[in-house]
Parts: C-alpha cells; sequence; structure tokens
C-alpha cells in the first residue's frame, strides 16, 4: 500500500506492505539508523521516536498507522535548543556508555522537556520508564537530563 506522511518535518511517501512495523520502515526502507531494533515488542524503548509529538515504540506502530501523521526521529530535531541541550548534558554527565539506547532516551527526555521544563527526579524516571538501558547507566542518565532542565532555564 502507499503511504504519506511528515518525516522530521518533511512529506514522504512510500509503498510499504500492511504489516511492516514503522521501526522496519524507518531502519530498512528509509535509512534511519538512530532508530534501533532491540525486543520489537515494545519491551525496551531503544525504537522510541516521536509520533504526533508524543513518544511510542515504533516497532508496535504499523505502517497503515502513519497516514497523514508526523513522525520525528533524533536526526530531526538536531537544531532543536532543547535537543541540543539534553546531547551536551548527555555527554557531559557520561550518560552514554554503549549507546543503543541513546536515541530513544533522548526522544522520551525530549518529549519531557517540552511539555515540562521543570520536571522532578520523579518525573524523569516516569517519562524514561519504557526505556531500558543495558549498560545500567540510569543514574548519569536521570542527571543529565535534570541538567538539560537547569540549562534550560539559565539561558
Amino acid at each position: 500500500m502507499r503511504i504519506s506522511f511528515k518525516l522530521n518535518g518533511k512529506e514522504v511517501a512510500c509503498e510499504a506492505r500492511d504489516n511492516t512495523s514503522l521501526l522496519d520502515l524507518l531502519r530498512v526502507e528509509m535509512g534511519v539508523r538512530s532508530v534501533k531494533k532491540g525486543c520489537d515488542q515494545g519491551e525496551c524503548g531503544a525504537c522510541t521516536v516521536l509520533l504526533d509529538g508524543q513518544p511510542v515504540n515504533s516497532c508496535l506502530v504499523l505502517a497503515p498507522q502513519l497516514m497523514d501523521r508526523e513522525v520525528t526521529t533524533v536526526e530531526g530535531l538536531q537544531e532543536d535548543p532543547i535537543m541540543r541541550g539534553l546531547v551536551e548534558s548527555f555527554i557531559e554527565g557520561g550518560a552514554i556508555q554503549c549507546g543503543f539506547c541513546t536515541p530513544g532516551m533522548l526522544l522520551s527526555a525530549y518529549a519531557l522537556l517540552r511539555d515540562n521544563p521543570r520536571p522532578t527526579v520523579e518525573d524523569v524516571k516516569r517519562a524514561i520508564v519504557g526505556n531500558l538501558c543495558r549498560c545500567t547507566g540510569y543514574v548519569n542518565i536521570v542527571k543529565a537530563i535534570i541538567d538539560a532542565s537547569e540549562r534550560m532555564r539559565d539561558e
């Protein structure tokens, strides 16, 4: 079937079978490598993207569900001040270890800070609950998100 949607701010159209996941469409068909294939069951968050601005596991979204919707990956937010602050805080705070979970963590954190620029530690933990870190770097990840929120307030 032919589907059209917005990917990182640009209209795209492609052919996809009705059982193709958004994850496979992005990685295999469109070459978007920040979206990682982890569990393929919606448990790990490695495939997190923003769908109409909300974090979702792209392995659980089917291609036909994308019609006339907007998908955002970290590539689409490279110039966004919130994302830039998050990336800087992740790097400076040692919140990136193997890096596998990082894109999904960043997108979940981005959605949180976009909607709540002054989150508590509990808010951050709730926001990333669906994102697993294989390296168990949660302390540094939570701290980096809080640091990014403080950096936003100082600017």
